[in-house]
């Protein structure tokens, strides 16, 4: 099994790029066919989320628009508790049918105040897709995503958009941190 470090933490090889290409294949078709018809509206949450939306935006069929917006819901490691946009939408969402792109949902508190803020500003439907999803984690049920690209355990990963510190984005593979 592969593994590489990062600060001085090994990490361990948990899905190859190619399952990860697969994977968002199967979560673009199931997009494309719950929303054959309408024009959806992406919504990138930067930082972690731009390699997820790049490649789940290409594989996309249907007329659409893509977005990208930058959250804040913690101070240092603590959480504020509440969600606070840091890079704004520049696109009026009123009557639109949005969909979020998230790289990982673990509590769910990002996800449930800004899915709040979404359906305040007149979104016809707010959904979510979430590369990642630790369900054992979650703490808001209502930021449970509708379309999951896999579920995992409460681990700490890196790669393909998530960051250890800044490092790791770039790599095409996912890593969990070693046991």
């Amino acid at each position: 099994m592969q593994t590489i470090e990062v600060n001085g933490l090994v990490f361990e090889e948990y899905l190859s790029a190619e399952n990860i290409a697969e994977i968002v294949g199967n979560v673009a078709e199931r997009i494309n066919t719950d929303y054959t018809g309408k024009e959806p509206l992406f919504i990138c949450v930067l930082n972690g989320a731009f390699m997820y939306a790049s490649d789940l935006f290409k594989k996309i069929t249907l007329p659409s628009e893509i977005t990208f917006v930058r959250l804040k819901s913690y101070e240092g490691t603590a959480t504020t508790g509440e969600v606070k946009i840091l890079t704004p939408l520049t696109m009026d969402i009123q009557g639109r049918d949005v969909i979020i792109i998230e790289d990982i949902v673990d509590t769910g508190l990002t996800m449930h105040g800004f899915m709040h803020q979404l359906r305040g500003m007149g979104a016809n439907s707010v959904e979510l897709t979430s590369f990642l999803f630790k369900p054992e984690a979650l703490k808001y049920a209502d930021a449970t995503p509708k379309y999951i690209g896999l579920e995992i355990p409460t681990k700490f990963v890196l790669g393909y958009g998530l960051d250890f510190d800044e490092k790791g984005r770039n790599l095409p593979a996912l890593y969990v941190l070693r046991s």
